[in-house]
């Protein structure tokens, strides 16, 4: 069974990009759900893809479902179209727009075939990130949710139990003194 792996990159910055990898059997509604996992996108929204060429141009639609829009053609529905079935070429590409009112859109290179498959993995399944996916809804800082927890955990304001004032209990331990003393120790 082939394997195939697309890079998918943000099209607003080619730095920002995810490698899927996915059986040439599975559907695009697969790929879709993949690169929204990837991208931590949630699945709320209308969502497409379009064959493309070398010159990213829009060709046949491949869509989550058929919308109230007038089509040139009548579109593939992702559920019933395999990916194997639309590859034309060795370096096929295809365009992903999702949540047609913000247009998040993703450029999609087929980057590699494989006729092995890892049996450690569970197809389709992004093997590799690059870059800070941008924020759906708004705006994702660059330390990320994690250094919010710590900032929280660790939260070192006035009062805070185990902190006091500079020289409480008679002592005083931030004087020049005391640092010179230990310095000169050392």
């Amino acid at each position: 069974m082939a394997i195939l792996k697309f890079r998918v990159y943000f099209e607003e910055d080619e730095s920002i990009y995810r490698d899927i990898a996915i059986r040439h059997t599975q559907t695009f509604r697969d790929l879709h759900d993949t690169i929204l996992k990837s991208y931590e996108f949630d699945n709320k929204h209308k969502a497409t893809f379009f064959r493309s060429n070398d010159h990213w141009q829009r060709g046949r639609e491949i869509s989550l479902e058929k919308y109230d829009k007038d089509y040139k053609a009548e579109p593939l529905l992702m559920e019933d179209t395999s990916i194997g079935s639309e590859i034309r070429d060795p370096n096929q590409k295809f365009i992903y727009v999702y949540d047609f009112v913000k247009n998040w859109s993703f450029l999609v290179e087929l980057i590699n075939v494989s006729k092995e498959e890892n049996a450690k993995l569970s197809y389709p399944v992004m093997v590799r990130t690059e870059g800070i996916a941008p924020s759906q809804y708004g705006t994702k800082g660059l330390l990320g949710e994690k250094f919010a927890d710590v900032e929280e955990k660790y939260d070192l304001t006035l009062g805070a139990e185990g902190f006091g004032e500079k020289g409480e209990d008679g002592e005083d331990f931030g004087s020049e003194e005391t640092t010179e003393s230990s310095e000169e120790e050392v």
